[in-house]
């Protein structure tokens, strides 16, 4: 709790932040929202509160380690709640914060436009590989 107050004496709420700058600590959130997992498990919590195992199928790749690490640091970080059931054996239960919500619609954007532009992404890809790949034409010095 030290720590907290310490940096609330520190950076008052009206603090300007810079991501840019090698040792802004705001780096570290957009570190957090910029991981691949972290979009996915937003986007999924933006549909609905989760348990983790429906979580876990709804995000298909993820291993239960890289879970459980993203879950504690979107919870660390205020973006979702968990929330413990006292059923045999106990439930558990993952949704969004208000932090959490107002992040979830620039991850769909971010959702959106990569489903929109892969055609051309792909395409790009495609090309830039073939021009690679194509031998090259000899020199005439």
């Amino acid at each position: 709790m030290e720590t907290t107050v310490e940096l609330d004496e520190e950076f008052p709420d009206d603090h300007v932040w810079d991501p840019y700058l090698r040792n802004c600590p705001c780096r570290g959130v957009l570190d957090l929202i910029a991981n691949k997992w972290t979009a996915l498990v937003i986007g999924a919590l933006a549909e609905r509160p989760y348990r983790f195992g429906e979580l876990r199928r709804k995000v298909e790749g993820i291993s239960q380690k890289v879970l459980t690490q993203n879950l504690r640091n979107l919870e660390r970080d205020g973006l979702i709640t968990r929330t413990v059931y006292p059923t045999t054996p106990p439930s558990v239960e993952y949704g969004l914060t208000e932090l959490g919500a107002g992040l979830g619609p620039h991850l769909v954007a971010l959702d959106n436009w990569s489903r929109d532009n892969f055609p051309s992404v792909r395409r790009s890809r495609l090309a830039f590989d073939e021009r690679a790949n194509a031998p090259l034409a000899p020199v005439n010095l």
